[in-house]
Parts: structure tokens; sequence; C-alpha cells
């Protein structure tokens, strides 16, 4: 049975929980080098399999890449390394919202979609779209679908309500949100298998019903006329 492509970045990353610190990396930079660059590979085979699906605006797997070197400047963390592989792949054009992520880390590997900091006007506009008619939305978070691979709409959310809205609206719940996250978490198994790839962009094409009424909403008016 052939190695899944993760197997030597997760070693490295087991080793690296445990010994999270310069002397150690440095004494260690070729192996993890060796990981890196099949993480590229795998993220390399991501982009290539998104792409049927969607238009990605980055150019690359590789470019999709995060550093594993933290900046703990301003971090109560001071350890060096992130002790996972993770990247994000953008949507092209403004008519595509929202961003993918994927997160390598043994016993913890996920994906989540969405929108992690919507600026103050397309926030409000979001709002305003979601309590003019919030069924649409509904429909996709209730749907079996939906329920089966991410469960619930995730993301920070004020305690009260916002600004301009009323406490009793009938879509509170939903106004409440700051952040509109989607996530699905995966098995040890399937993280294992030879064509994991294929498996993280099929979630991430499932994020799609989800993806395409937010960029619908953030792309035309309260009339549904575009918006220029």
């Amino acid at each position: 049975m052939p190695n899944h492509p993760l197997k030597e970045p997760f070693a490295f990353l087991n080793q690296l929980q445990n010994n999270n610190n310069r002397e150690w990396f440095n004494t260690h930079k070729d192996t993890y080098l060796k990981a890196h660059q099949q993480v590229i590979a795998f993220a390399e085979k991501l982009h290539q399999s998104l792409s049927k699906s969607d238009l990605i605006e980055t150019p690359t797997g590789k470019k999709s890449l995060h550093r594993i070197y933290r900046d703990v400047r301003f971090s109560k963390d001071k350890t060096p390394y992130s002790t996972y592989f993770g990247g994000g792949f953008r949507r092209a054009t403004a008519l595509r919202r929202g961003g993918y992520y994927y997160h390598l880390e043994p016993h913890h590997t996920h994906v989540i979609g969405g929108f992690w900091g919507p600026n103050a006007a397309d926030l409000l506009h979001i709002r305003k779209q979601i309590q003019l008619d919030p069924e649409p939305l509904r429909e996709i978070l209730d749907a079996a679908e939906f329920k089966l691979h991410f469960g619930q709409l995730l993301g920070a959310r004020l305690k009260t309500y916002p600004r301009g809205f009323e406490a009793d609206d009938p879509a509170i719940d939903l106004l409440r949100y700051k952040q509109f996250l989607i996530r699905h978490d995966f098995t040890e198994r399937e993280v294992h298998s030879v064509d994991f790839h294929e498996l993280v962009a099929e979630q991430f094409q499932n994020m799609r019903p989800f993806f395409d009424y937010m960029s619908d909403i953030l792309s035309t008016d309260f009339n549904g006329e575009p918006l220029h």
C-alpha cells in the first residue's frame, strides 16, 4: 500500500510539537525542507483539482502556503514555529467572494471557508440583505448536505445585536455574526488516503452554495441589481 503524501510532513510536525525551538529546527532543517516540498506538491494537486470547479486568483499551490515561521511580536505564545502546515486560496473577481483555507495537522486536519473579516461596509450590506430576506440563507444552512459536511455556521458573533438593528428582529440569530465561516474536519483515515487532495477539493466544492449566496448578495443592491 503506498504511503500517503503527507506521511513525512506529519512525522516532522509530530516531532516539532515536542521540540518547538530554533536550535532543534535548525538541526533538522533538511527534514523540514523535504517535508515542505511534499506539502507544496500536495498544494499544487489541490490547486489543480479546485480550479476545475472554481476560478482561483491564487496562481499556484505553492503561493497558497502560509509560512511556518510565526510572528511572535504581539503574541503571548513565543514558540517560533507553527505546528501545522496551512494555506489559502482566493477566488477570482469581485463576483466570487469568500476564501478557502486548508489546515494540515496530525489529528486536527480540516478546511474552512468563508469570510474571516468583512470590512464595515460589506458587513453592513450582508446584514441588511439577510434582514431583507433571511430564508435563502436559512435554506442553505438547514439543508441536509450542509449539515452533513459542515454542521452549522461558525464565526465570531455579537453578544447582543448590531447597531441599527432590533433585538427582536426575526433574523437576529444571523445578524449577530461578525464572521461567516464553515468548517469540515477530516478523519485520520481520509487524511492518510493517497487522493486526499481530491477529498479536500470536494469539500471546497461543497461550500459553493454558501459562497454563491454570499457572492450574490455582496455584488447586488437590495433590488437585485448589480453594484457598480
